[in-house]
Parts: C-alpha cells; structure tokens; sequence
C-alpha cells in the first residue's frame, strides 16, 4: 500500500537523514543535567557561558561525522550572557526575534539558517548538517510525582521552524499504565504538537522515556524486568495517526547491564538471558509502523554498540540514532578541569573516533526510513 506523505515532511526527514536514508544525528540539546555534569566535575558552579562553550565545541568537531544536529533553543539560540553589560549574567537573550527570520522555504535545503545561527552556532555547525530543534522545558512538574511536560513558552513550532528548525523534538515521560487522568493529559499534549507540526509541513520526532514510581529506579533490576513491555506499550500508543508522529526516538527496552551472556553485563543477577534480550528486541520493534531510532540514553559508546549489534542481530529495523553522551559525555570531565582547548582536543581523538565507530555499526545494520514503509518508491508526495 502506498503512502501518502507531506512535501515538507518527506524533505525534512530526508535532511535529517544521510544519503542512505540512515538517521545518524548527534544529540546535543542536553540542559539541566548537562549543566550539573559540568558542575559536578569542577567542584564549582557551572554557568550558561559553559553551556554554550560545551556545546559549541561539541558541535564544531562532531557535527561533521552527523547527518543532523539536536540542539536547543535556551543555549543554542542565545548571544553569551556574560557579555552582556549591565546584565544579569545568568540572563539569556535571543539572538534574533524569532520574526525577524524569513518564513520562506522552510525546508529548501539541509543549509542552516544563518540569520538566527550567525551570533550562535551556525560558525561550529557543518554546512551542510540539518538543525533539528527541542521545544520542550527540560525538567517536568514533580509536585504530585506524575512528571507532566511542558512546553519553551517563547517557543513554538512556527517560531522554531522560523530559527531554522529541520525537524522538531519533544521529550515525555511517560508510564504507560499510569492513571489514565494522567495519561490523557500527556497524551494531548502530544496532539496538539503534533497538529503544531502538520500546519507547518514539520517533522515531528517524539522522545518517550518509560518510567514507573511504584517500581522506583529506572536503572534498577526490577524496571528493567518490566522495561520492554512499557517501552512497547508506549511506542504502540504513540504510532497512532492521530498523535502525528513521524519518528520515535526511542530507549533500548532492554538494561545493557542486566544482559547475561553479552560484553556490557555487569555480573550478579541478571533480567534477562540473550535469547530473551532479542526477543525483546524484536517484539518492541514489531509495536511500531513508524521509522525509529535508538537514543543512547548515557551509556557509553562501546556498550551502545554492541545493543545496536544485538537489535539487529534480533531483525529490528531502527532507522538509525539520536546520540549525544555516548559520543562525548567522557569530554565534561576534561572542559571542566581543563577548559574548552582541550575539550577540543579530547573531541579530536576520543569523540571522532565514538561517532566513527557508532556510523560504522549503522553503515551495516541500520535501515533507511523510508525502508518501513516498503522503500522510498511507494511513498507518495502530497
């Protein structure tokens, strides 16, 4: 059967992706925990001037290895505060109203949008990389425990698309045996960007991140006994036309750490056998019509190699990576101690050679995203 798919979708998937039809875009839109990573490692505060030196290097020597870039608008988008006279340094301004950049041609091209990029990242970023954009806040409401999201209140998807957004992101929480007040909640806000995203001919990449507080830790043994069947049951909610998603950014459903018989197992008690592993695999992978790809979620590079070599051992066809700490987060130790000259070094060496060794796993075992809907023949442009 074939599909019928937007112009300004299909474009835009396609600049995100690599001439294979492989996403393989690096993740750097990071905040809250970045910010305390960097904290954490100096001993000392960590500032909004650090954020955007972090992640303007880590743009500058990965984005070329990326066929797309994750940024966000809080850090991305800003002129550095601490050159701001007179002002709060902890303040961010916007480097342009987001008005002030044209609206036309949307998605003409992977070239990124100088007008809003020229004072920020656009001098860090390949030419030729596509600029994906988040729009969610990066924490949640924790007053009753139920982690409702919530959106960048400056933002929205015009005015994203309008600093050069290619693709749109948005991060849940999301359980998916929750109460149903809760679940309906999150499950309309997912509509309502997704509406935000066909008016404006965007892609919309939705990141849910499985969780269960009366089970407790999501790193423990006992959620990553029960992780696939969340993780499954949450990508065949989310594949539903109406919520208009057209990428699922989604978790391994299985703990590395709790894989017997693999090299990322961390001894003692383990969830689940190889054999069982794939199987898991394979069945969150069939919970989905929808293009996904796989999110590192802080394990390091090694470890998410070999999963991707165990899903496609296990015949699930992901579409490639959002990855961002696999690839550099052994980097927030060096910039905080040493500084942002031997970051870039660090990133040089260890950084290129992650994201080279991650392309190489993809370059055999990904899939396009056009192969989930039988090839890129049988879509048809609207």
């Amino acid at each position: 059967m074939t599909l019928r798919m937007s112009k300004g979708k299909f474009e835009g998937l396609n600049t995100c992706a690599n001439e294979h039809g492989c996403i393989a875009a690096l993740a750097v839109d990071h905040r809250q925990n970045l910010l305390q990573a960097i904290a954490t490692a100096r001993g000392a505060e960590a500032t909004a001037h650090d954020m955007q030196a972090f992640k303007a290097v880590v743009a500058k020597v990965l984005s070329p290895y990326a066929s797309a870039i994750l940024l966000d608008p809080e850090y991305s988008l800003m002129h550095d505060p601490q050159k701001k006279q007179g002002k709060d340094p902890q303040a961010q301004q916007p480097l342009v109203t987001p008005s002030q950049h044209s609206q036309k041609g949307y998605n003409s091209g992977k070239q990124n949008a100088p007008g809003v990029f020229a004072l920020g990242m656009s001098a860090h970023i390949a030419p030729d990389k596509a600029i994906m954009l988040a729009y969610e806040k990066s924490s949640y409401d924790n007053g009753t425990g139920d982690r409702l999201p919530d959106l960048l209140p400056e933002w929205s998807v015009r005015r994203l698309v309008e600093a050069g957004a290619r693709a749109i992101k948005i991060l849940l929480y999301y359980n998916p045996f929750d109460k149903e007040r809760i679940n309906v909640i999150k499950q309309a806000y997912v509509e309502r960007i997704g509406a935000e995203c066909i008016a404006l001919d965007m892609p919309f990449f939705l990141e849910p991140l499985v969780y269960d507080n009366a089970i407790g830790d999501e790193k423990g043994l006992e959620f990553a006994k029960k992780k696939p069947l969340y993780v499954a049951r949450t990508m065949e909610e989310f594949s539903q036309p109406r919520y208009g998603v057209d990428v699922l950014k989604v978790e391994l459903p299985i703990n590395p750490l709790f894989v017997a018989q693999t090299r990322a197992f961390a001894g003692g008690q383990a969830a689940y056998t190889r054999q069982e592993a794939l199987m898991h695999l394979r069945k969150t992978a069939d919970a989905t019509k929808l293009p996904f790809i796989y999110l590192s979620a802080g394990i390091n590079n090694e470890v998410f190699c070999e999963m991707l070599e165990l899903a496609a051992e296990a015949g699930a066809k992901f579409a490639g990576v959002l990855c961002g700490r696999a690839t550099w987060q052994q980097g927030i130790q060096v910039y905080a101690r040493e500084g942002v000259k031997a970051l870039e070094y660090w990133l040089a060496e260890h950084g290129a050679q992650n994201i080279q060794a991650l392309n190489r796993v993809l370059t055999t075992h990904a899939s396009a995203w056009w192969d989930t809907y039988g090839g890129k023949g049988n879509i048809e442009i609207t």
